[in-house]
């Protein structure tokens, strides 16, 4: 589709994410073992043939730089294909970006040298499959100027999204964002469920520089595409909804915000349930990544009793050794270790964790490199985690921080 350009926001805090995001950007967080958060848009745009991407990037970008360097340099920059990393660079005044609408005005100058007929927004903190393509189709099908993918959620779940009120030729009338009573729109794609935007948009190019334009100079915008530019935008310009087609191909449309440590938490849990939800092993829909050089899995002594190395119901990266240690509905990532009478069960291991002996972890999110000794017990006892100067979200999931940068860059520690 070399009339596409794709804008890829990852220029966030990532404040809900702390202190996983204590070192790096959102999108770069380690997710399901071997990926990245943002390796499921960027996935989603090489499998819909959209090759033309700019990452617009601004809080600590290091390691998302690097993962991207190393990781996405696929595409054949002879034929006009690219994956190009934008840092925040001041160029239209002395403000870092202040909104995703923001972003895209200080980028219009890149935007307008690559001239292209549509312009696809994306957001690099979303777990989802698919296909831009078939939005686009929709878009230009209904000689719309924006198109805003939206997903049916029930009515009872309104209130922790942007709600949509769409006519009966699709186009956007009206938005609510988060409403609080009880009486939401129903959505025209189905009466029984309310849709909710999902951050993605497609715009005409022409349409979308002057939207962005004319909210830079709005001194009460908060310079955000769905607070300001596209209510804004409802009666000036034909936005059409786009119901979202999930390629998943499971029972429940699946699509995840992961800006939160408990949507975090719950979507890779999502991984390793019996029957997945979100399927990692689609050959028709291949995930992409940076792959580090690691050795294979390792599961040392089987003894009876409880020395034995075992993981059930659980995804086991590259290079992790489970030695004596018993893994039950567990995400580990590349080089950890789990080392003997230890049980992990529910739990998250970043890069090259390494639980000590007799150790009990359980609803855990343990950050890169973090170093669990001998005899520990998290995840029973949250006062106790607190005391220990742990975190601990509304949901009970325990964070264990990292005490030094721990980058996922393949380079295990001693």
């Amino acid at each position: 589709m070399s009339d596409v350009l794709a804008i890829l926001l990852a220029g966030g805090a990532g404040e809900r994410l702390y202190p996983l995001t204590k070192d790096m950007a959102k999108p770069a967080v380690p997710f399901g073992g071997n990926y990245r958060i943002i390796d499921f848009t960027l996935s989603n745009c090489i499998n819909s043939n959209i090759r033309r991407v700019f990452i617009l990037t601004q809080y600590k970008a290091l390691e998302l730089i690097r993962h991207i360097r190393d990781g996405w340099n696929i595409l054949a920059s002879e034929l006009g294909e690219f994956i190009e990393v934008i840092p925040a660079m001041k160029r239209t005044g002395e403000d870092w970006y202040q909104g995703t609408a923001d972003a895209v005005f200080q980028n219009a100058q890149s935007i307008v040298a690559e001239n292209p007929a549509y312009t696809l927004i994306l957001s690099g903190d979303q777990i989802y499959k698919m296909n831009y393509h078939d939005m686009i189709d929709w878009h230009r099908q209904n000689k719309a100027d924006v198109t805003i993918a939206t997903i049916q959620v029930a009515p009872e779940e309104a209130a922790r999204f942007g709600i949509l009120e769409i006519d009966r030729d699709y186009r956007v009338v009206g938005f609510e964002e988060k409403p609080k009573h009880g009486h939401p729109v129903r959505s025209v794609f189905n009466p029984e469920m309310v849709s909710a935007s999902m951050g993605i948009y497609v715009f005409n190019t022409e349409v979308l520089l002057r939207a962005v334009a004319e909210d830079a100079v709005d001194p009460q915008s908060s310079h955000d595409f769905g607070r300001d530019v596209l209510p804004r935008n409802l009666e000036r310009a034909r936005v059409i909804a786009y119901d979202f087609i999930d390629l998943n191909r499971t029972a429940v449309r699946y699509w995840r915000d992961v800006g939160t440590l408990d949507a975090f938490y719950e979507a890779n849990m999502d991984l390793v349930s019996i029957s997945p939800e979100f399927n990692l092993y689609d050959r028709k829909w291949p995930l992409h990544t940076h792959m580090v050089q690691q050795p294979p899995a390792k599961f040392v002594f089987a003894q009876e009793g409880r020395r034995m190395g075992v993981a059930i119901d659980s995804i086991v990266s590259a290079g992790c050794i489970i030695s004596g240690g018993r893994v039950v509905r567990s995400v580990l990532s590349p080089g950890v270790r789990v080392n003997s009478f230890c049980e992990v069960e529910f739990s998250i291991l970043m890069p090259n964790v390494e639980v000590g002996r007799y150790s009990r972890i359980r609803r855990a999110i343990l950050d890169s490199g973090v170093r669990i000794p001998e005899g520990s017990v998290i995840g029973f006892d949250a006062e106790q985690d607190r005391q220990g100067g742990y975190h601990v979200t509304e949901s009970g999931i325990v964070i264990v921080p990292s005490s030094e940068p721990a980058p996922f860059s393949g380079i295990l520690k001693g």
